[in-house]
């Protein structure tokens, strides 16, 4: 893969909220030749839909129990109104970008994961097809990648966590950097009574953090993960805070933001 390329994960509200500065930037590094490979989410727009639809939806462990009726509406509101909100976003931004699910291509594999007997149709990545990412870089376009998978014999979909999606995506395409955008501004830690961001962490501290139940929430499944893609050509994973001015650019200039996940 390109090694100007890194990936960025972004949840779908996280990207709703994303100041138009963070898209100007997006544009500037690719016009540089800094390549940004995008995995996104979109929970509570899919939940907002299950509602209305009148179908019921439940986490386990972090995970939304999946169905064919809860797959369709993950399929629609992640390859169709998320996907495409995202891309007018970077187009109108002056930058080229096209989307595309795990889907199309054959570009994510999955099998089911190991607790499918609770979860139902949650899948785990088992290949990106890291040669179309690679083609449609070349082409001078930003992929945005919605997380929806199929197995082998390309007849069973799969709803992908986004954020294990975006780590497979980073170890499978061989980039040395992700990065996180989130609404917070990085992992936090009780200091003295007040929350400070850690500039950097190891793979040993976060299990430690999470044992002791610092990092607690929607913030697990990121730094797990952030842990799951540093293998491989992956050596940092970035936890940042997206409304920062030219946040992409400082990380990738190695100024001290959000916090660093390293080996």
């Amino acid at each position: 893969m390109n090694g100007n390329c890194f990936v960025i994960k972004c949840g779908g509200s996280t990207l709703a909220a994303l100041p138009d500065s963070f898209f100007a930037d997006m544009r500037q590094l690719q016009a540089d030749g800094r390549i940004p490979v995008i995995v996104h989410g979109g929970g509570p727009a899919i939940s907002d839909t299950l509602t209305k639809l009148g179908i019921e939806t439940e986490f386990v462990g972090g995970l939304r129990k999946t169905n064919e009726a809860v797959l369709d509406v993950v399929e629609m509101v992640l390859a169709g109104q998320i996907n495409k909100e995202i891309v007018r976003k970077i187009q109108a931004s002056g930058a080229k970008a096209l989307g595309l699910s795990g889907i199309d291509g054959q570009l994510i594999t999955a099998r089911p994961v190991v607790n499918s007997d609770q979860v139902g149709l949650v899948g785990d990545v088992t290949a990106v097809n890291a040669g179309l990412v690679q083609g449609i870089v070349d082409m001078g376009y930003i992929p945005v990648i919605a997380p929806v998978g199929l197995d082998e014999n390309g007849s069973q979909r799969y709803n992908i966590n986004a954020d294990t999606a975006a780590g497979a995506v980073a170890s499978h395409i061989g980039v040395e950097r992700m990065i996180v955008v989130t609404d917070v501004p990085g992992i936090l830690k009780t200091v003295d009574g007040s929350k400070q961001v850690l500039p950097s962490v190891t793979v040993a501290e976060i299990g430690e953090m999470i044992e002791s139940g610092e990092i607690y929430g929607g913030m697990i499944p990121k730094v797990k993960a952030a842990i799951q893609c540093i293998q491989g050509a992956v050596k940092e994973v970035v936890i940042v805070d997206g409304s920062v001015p030219a946040v992409l650019s400082q990380v990738l200039a190695g100024d001290a933001i959000g916090t660093r996940i390293i080996r």
